[in-house]
């Protein structure tokens, strides 16, 4: 993954500051010691339609916190493989999987629903431990506590986690501004909504505080967002990060019902309600799992192409979420590397889902491809109008580019 570019290779050089090394510095260090994301920020209702999963599908999804591995699982696919570098997205994976496997559903939901569970230890302890790998094992026999905490959920750890609960003691300091929300999220109607995010939480919520701290990198590494990837959206937005998180909250708060809308649920509260979960935590879908769907899904420790070149089944279907645009500004080369990966283990007629920072993601009008230095285009369809259309309905609204492709049916590999 760390192989330099070549010195002829046509691709637009990133030149970094010494800010930027010292922000890449940091990222660096928070990844390799933390789980970065504690649920998945990627809305599977969106991806389900742009899949078109069938029984004979085996997919490479990058695990993040693992919520939508489960959700395509219970699409009854042959395989599942959950690839992430970072060793601790599959640790949860697989406690949720352990726990799937062997807990009732309501000491499933205390755990991953509500985010506490005051037994969580002697659950994990009885029924959970013995299922997990040794480094799952060793990492949550050190963190089990975060089930417990007096912090008051598990959504508040790690990470990303750590962000959600210093808005959440923000918020407490502003108690008629977190009323609001609250009642905001239990909106029945997008016109109440509309009215009460107007009239009652905008001009509340967006100080000069709040748009400081959103366009500090540490806070954005924190999110698992590194500074390529900073630097893409204040490109973007004339009043840099908080300006576009600030119009992608609005798009959603005024535009898309709140009311299923989990992923703004769990980060403003802590916790998810029986009626505003994942897909997994829903006690029919848990019931599924239980029953055998959840044995396709597989953990892999390891980078997307480290994975690719350890096997030759066929792949048709891809959800490489957002890491390619880190990869295409500090290495190119190996994102090439990757490209020829994917296209030399898809099966015929694969498609392949990503996200970016940036609503038309400029590398993939440099990836060329062995044999001959086929441009990309010619070997995958991209289908942008389906991709703009499942894209107004994204109930999550962070990434400004959503890229739906298809291995074209006689593409060279």
């Amino acid at each position: 993954m760390n192989a330099p570019a070549p010195a002829n290779l046509a691709i637009p050089a990133t030149n970094l500051t010494l800010q930027d090394r010292l922000d890449q510095k940091i990222f660096n260090a928070l990844y390799a010691r933390s789980l970065v994301y504690n649920t998945c920020w990627e809305d599977p209702e969106v991806d389900r339609q742009a899949l078109r999963l069938a029984a004979d599908d085996r997919l490479l999804v990058i695990t993040s916190a693992g919520c939508n591995a489960l959700d395509y699982a219970l699409q009854g696919p042959a395989k599942i493989h959950a690839v992430d570098a970072n060793p601790r997205q599959n640790a949860l994976l697989e406690l949720k999987i352990a726990g799937i496997r062997h807990l009732g559903f309501d000491d499933f939901f205390a755990l991953f629903g509500s985010g506490f569970h005051p037994d969580a230890r002697r659950l994990y302890r009885q029924h959970l431990r013995g299922d997990l790998s040794p480094f799952a094992r060793a990492y949550w026999d050190r963190r089990i506590e975060w089930f417990s905490s007096r912090h008051g959920s598990f959504y508040f750890h790690g990470l990303a986690g750590f962000v959600a609960r210093s808005f959440r003691t923000y918020f407490g300091l502003r108690p008629e501004l977190a009323r609001q929300i609250f009642t905001l999220l239990d909106s029945p109607s997008v016109d109440e909504q509309r009215h009460i995010y107007d009239e009652k939480i905008a001009g509340e919520l967006w100080t000069p505080l709040i748009n400081w701290v959103l366009n500090r990198q540490l806070t954005m590494s924190l999110l698992g967002v590194p500074h390529p990837q900073r630097r893409l959206v204040q490109a973007q937005h004339p009043d840099g990060v908080s300006g576009f998180i600030r119009h992608a909250i609005e798009y959603v708060f005024r535009n898309l019902p709140v009311r299923n809308n989990y992923f703004w649920r769990v980060y403003l509260t802590g916790s998810y309600t029986r009626d505003c979960c994942p897909s997994y935590l829903q006690e029919a879908n848990f019931l599924a799992l239980k029953g055998g769907l959840v044995n396709c899904i597989e953990t892999h420790s390891c980078t997307v192409t480290e994975f690719l070149h350890g096997g030759s089944e066929p792949i048709s279907r891809f959800v490489l979420l957002d890491h390619m645009d880190w990869m295409s500004s500090y290495h190119p080369a190996a994102l090439l590397e990757e490209w020829q990966a994917i296209i030399e283990r898809a099966a015929p007629a694969a498609r392949i889902l990503l996200r970016s920072a940036h609503a038309k993601p400029p590398f993939l009008d440099w990836i060329t491809l062995a044999p001959g230095g086929k441009p990309l285009a010619e070997v995958v369809e991209f289908e942008t109008a389906l991709a703009d259309r499942l894209q107004q309905a994204d109930r999550v609204h962070t990434y400004a580019g959503f890229v739906v492709a298809q291995l074209k049916q006689h593409a060279a590999r």
